[in-house]
């Protein structure tokens, strides 16, 4: 959600800023800015909505001079998509821009305030209050003027600033959303997300909340709201521009897609030793102390909640500890029973998840252990968790989550066992065989992706339908909600999940002549009665398609269409049941002509409430 960049360096910040911004696209967005600092010391700027081609081929920025900048895009929040209300956003005299990622919470109080002042406002933003704070208490010192501007906003905030009144500072401010600082000699870029950066350098310190980067004269320095200097560390980043990049690929979704089996592979295979033995080093969690673990809760949003449920019931399974899965934007509203007693798993594919940060912050204040599963080395739900598991699915591009949920479930199904065998609830021999299980879903995820034409296939017949369905059991109604999901927020068409055993509590009625009924079938135990519930949908004029595991009895007489899946155990069964539906829901997108990585109204990173 939103992105920025700024630069300041030898190079020309026009092109810096806009390659910046384009490795950000990803993000979500609708409408784009850029402001630079001339070498004559003018303050230029440009902004367009829409795509970032719109602002390059309306103002040629490509070809401004200056070598400090700022750039933006934005997705909505205050003020409907324009080229007013897009960033920066300046003061009167235009000579401060500012950049803005998140939301400022008293906006209105200090816009009324400003307006008392004389200040005129002209969008419909709460950004645009900002630029005219820090000219309110700009007295020649702009650093002194972000300081006190900084200290009255209450919010989320990632701040970019320039000021042709100091042509050589460029200022970077951070709390609640997220900012990182490239380094290369004395060029330095900031941006909300590491993509940006790589061109330049792999080289990074991540800003924590609170903190204010001052760039000026070719040195940095980053202080806290006292004034203190704040000593970094500086993070090399591992993975190149390339892990980003399409690879041939029509979509960076379908090139995730096809990642998922170095995903799963890279998740589990850098934890085994030679014995094949689970080794989470960067998990410090004893037998004595999971043994005083009352309570575990798994809270996550969207897909990352998906995972959870699984997660859940892995963790149940072999572990024999009660857990509670809850969405975190409802769990920090509910007043949770948290002690000292408790651990808390938080699930962010980026690890800047606004709602999910915020339960992490809860349950620390009221004493919990908290667990990170991310995908993000240093972001901020890793970096105020105890504990942390990195899925190491590389960078995830397309709004839609492929590979991150795949890694995700490993990681669950890694936990789950590392539970298992710090309270002796698993035999050796059983651990072993579930753990080579695990290795075996590399190959069976290749398998699924070399019918990948059968799913194609069967994605026409979606295209007309006004709604659809994704029924299971089990393990298999968790992933009917992840597919459900998938299906509706890129092909845009009505998309709901039920639990196959509530059918006939009411929903049933929903169902009529033609409409599209996706069944998930891999349960053994539970797929006679899954049949069953073909069978009543089918009765009532449904098309049914069936998404199970080979081998499963009279599957072919009841759905119209059957996309068969390699064998696995149960347990192990959402690994593979989630590739054909991921498919599906890429294949009706693509045959609709949707924007399949970058869905409307949807954003990759959710940074604010």
């Amino acid at each position: 959600m939103c992105g920025i960049v700024g630069y300041y360096g030898k190079d020309y910040a026009a092109k810096m800023v806009l390659d910046g911004l384009s490795q950000l696209e990803y993000r979500g967005y609708d409408s784009a800015g850029i402001a630079l600092i001339e070498d004559s010391g003018h303050l230029i700027y440009a902004k367009e909505k829409g795509r970032l081609k719109n602002l390059e081929e309306t103002m040629h920025v490509q070809n401004l001079e200056g070598h400090i900048g700022i750039g933006h895009t934005r997705w909505a929040t205050h003020g409907a998509p324009s080229k007013v209300n897009a960033h920066p956003h300046l003061n009167e005299a235009r000579t401060i821009a500012v950049v803005h990622n998140g939301i400022i919470e008293n906006y209105m109080e200090l816009k009324k305030e400003l307006i008392g002042y004389g200040y005129k406002f002209v969008s419909d933003t709460d950004t645009e209050v900002i630029a005219h704070l820090i000219d309110f208490y700009e007295a020649g010192n702009l650093v002194n003027a972000v300081y006190n501007a900084a200290k009255r906003l209450k919010g989320a905030y990632a701040l970019g600033i320039i000021s042709s009144n100091q042509p050589d500072t460029l200022i970077a401010v951070r709390n609640e959303s997220p900012l990182v600082i490239g380094v290369k000699g004395q060029e330095y870029m900031i941006a909300s997300d590491i993509p940006a950066l790589l061109k330049v350098t792999r080289d990074v310190y991540y800003m924590d909340n609170g903190e204010v980067a001052i760039i000026e004269k070719g040195k940095l320095r980053i202080q806290d709201y006292a004034g203190n200097l704040v000593q970094k560390t500086l993070t090399h980043i591992d993975w190149d521009i390339e892990a980003a990049s399409k690879n041939g690929f029509d979509h960076f979704m379908m090139k995730e897609i096809y990642d998922q089996p170095s995903a799963i592979h890279e998740t589990l295979a850098r934890r085994l030793d030679s014995n094949k033995m689970i080794q989470l080093d960067d998990i410090k969690l004893s037998k004595q102390e999971f043994e005083q673990i009352q309570k575990v809760y798994i809270v996550a949003c969207g897909t990352a909640y998906h995972a959870g449920l699984v997660g859940k019931y892995a963790i149940e399974k072999l572990a024999h500890v009660p857990v509670t899965v809850d969405i975190a934007s409802e769990f920090r509203y509910s007043d949770p029973f948290i002690d000292g007693n408790t651990l808390l798993i938080a699930v962010s594919q980026s690890g800047e998840t606004a709602d999910t940060l915020a339960a992490v912050r809860e349950a620390k204040r009221k004493g919990a252990r908290v667990l990170a599963i991310t995908n993000v080395v240093g972001s901020s739900v890793a970096r105020e968790s105890h504990d942390v598991f990195y899925t190491w699915a590389g960078p995830e591009i397309a709004v839609a989550s492929t590979k991150a949920y795949t890694a995700q479930l490993i990681a669950f199904y890694m936990l789950a066992l590392h539970f298992a065998r710090i309270k002796d609830t698993i035999a050796y021999n059983d651990y072993r065989e579930k753990v080579e299980q695990i290795e075996k879903l590399t190959p069976a995820v290749e398998e699924i992706l070399s019918r990948k034409e059968t799913v194609k296939e069967i994605a026409q017949t979606l295209l007309e339908a006004k709604s659809a369905f994704y029924l299971g059991r089990g393990l298999d109604y968790m992933s009917a909600m992840e597919a459900a999901l998938k299906l509706k927020e890129i092909s845009y068409m009505h998309t709901e999940a039920f639990a196959a055993g509530e059918l006939k509590h009411g929903t049933i009625a929903l169902i009529e002549e033609g409409i599209p009924v996706l069944a998930i079938v891999t349960q053994d135990r539970l797929a006679e009665k899954m049949i069953s519930n073909m069978k009543e949908v089918k009765a009532r004029g449904a098309y049914v398609i069936a998404i199970a595991k080979e081998g499963i009895e009279h599957i072919h007489e009841v759905a119209d269409k059957v996309i068969e899946l390699p064998k696995a155990p149960d347990l192990f069964m959402p690994i593979l049941s989630v590739v054909p539906s991921q498919l599906l829901a890429y294949y009706v997108s693509t045959l609709k002509n949707n924007d399949v990585d970058k869905p409307r109204n949807l954003a990759k990173s959710v940074t604010v409430e």
